[in-house]
């Protein structure tokens, strides 16, 4: 059934698009259209909020959440998405693991290029800390460009002097501004969603002109991490940016940093939003929830931390 199902979304994929680079407007547009028709689990429940100084959709599982706060930041290279667009990811972890999530609108490029997106991030973080949550409750997760800001918020947050979160969940995380892996050219053929000319038309309205050797624009390449919690990278075979994620794992590890490298074979980029439709992507949720239980900390009334029990919530198939 698998194959059957890697198959019908590869075809939806590829389906012709215009040539050549696309304007703003139409890459927000076109990415809406195309998350919208992502399967977002029954029985959560959405709120508009503030986290901070910008607008962020609060994420909650039906009946009382448990203790503990995933920070979610969607994909979309930058420029486009929002946390609505990211709301079959979101709402999965939220109902696999019984957490609330928020999900920050950051500011977009070109209107805002780099470092906004990151002030946006970390600015988030320190709002939930500055609310009494515990560091060691919190942890960031993300897609794609948000999967990088998982780790380059995590530097920001370092670098300010601001506690750790208790952990990293990174979807087909963007780590590498220079574009330097291997599989941008191995993967070419088989991405769905990127070519290296798509990759630099976007990534250019987010630089703005900066040199990508920079460690908040390719962490996988130049960033120090140590300090830094324990990572959960995920990746399918089929995706230009999976040495984003391979390069990222091994600077981790030399870091002496907990992470797990979780590759799925002949699936394309962020394929967890296609929950409900792909075997893989609810089984890649069921263990990103995992290790979200597993290092979610809840304070307890000595002051120890214990892990946050499981909990499991089927999401609705079409």
């Amino acid at each position: 059934m698998s194959r059957e199902q890697r198959a019908m979304i590869g075809a939806m994929l590829r389906q012709p698009r215009p040539a050549g680079p696309r304007p703003v407007e139409e890459l927000r547009a076109g990415f809406r259209a195309m998350m919208a028709q992502m399967i977002v689990p029954d029985g959560i429940r959405t709120t508009a909020t503030t986290l901070g100084p910008h607008p962020a959709l609060l994420v909650e599982p039906g009946g009382v959440p448990r203790a503990g706060t995933i920070l979610y930041f969607h994909g979309g290279g930058y420029v486009f998405g929002s946390p609505e667009t990211a709301l079959s990811l979101t709402g999965n972890l939220v109902a696999r693991t019984g957490f609330r999530a928020f999900s920050p609108a950051y500011r977009l490029a070109p209107e805002h290029p780099f470092p906004a997106a990151i002030e946006d991030a970390l600015s988030a973080y320190r709002a939930l800390l500055d609310g009494g949550e515990d560091p060691s409750a919190v942890a960031f997760a993300g897609d794609s460009a948000g999967g990088g800001l998982t780790v380059t918020a995590c530097l920001a947050a370092r670098d300010a002097g601001l506690p750790m979160p208790a952990a990293i969940v990174a979807f087909s995380p963007g780590l590498d501004a220079t574009r330097t892996g291997g599989s941008m050219d191995a993967k070419a053929g088989l991405d769905p969603f990127f070519t290296r000319e798509t990759l630099e038309h976007t990534g250019s309205m987010y630089l703005a002109g900066r040199d990508p050797a920079h460690p908040l624009l390719s962490p996988a390449v130049l960033a120090d991490l140590t300090g830094f919690p324990p990572m959960l990278l995920q990746a399918g075979t089929n995706e230009v940016l999976l040495d984003d994620s391979t390069r990222m794992a091994e600077r981790a590890r030399a870091a002496g940093v907990d992470v797990v490298l979780d590759v799925t074979a002949d699936v394309p980029h962020v394929f967890q939003a296609f929950a409900g439709v792909l075997d893989e992507a609810d089984e890649a949720l069921d263990r990103a929830a995992l290790f979200l239980t597993q290092h979610i900390r809840v304070p307890g009334p000595a002051g120890d931390g214990r892990p946050a029990a499981p909990h499991r919530a089927t999401p609705r198939r079409p």
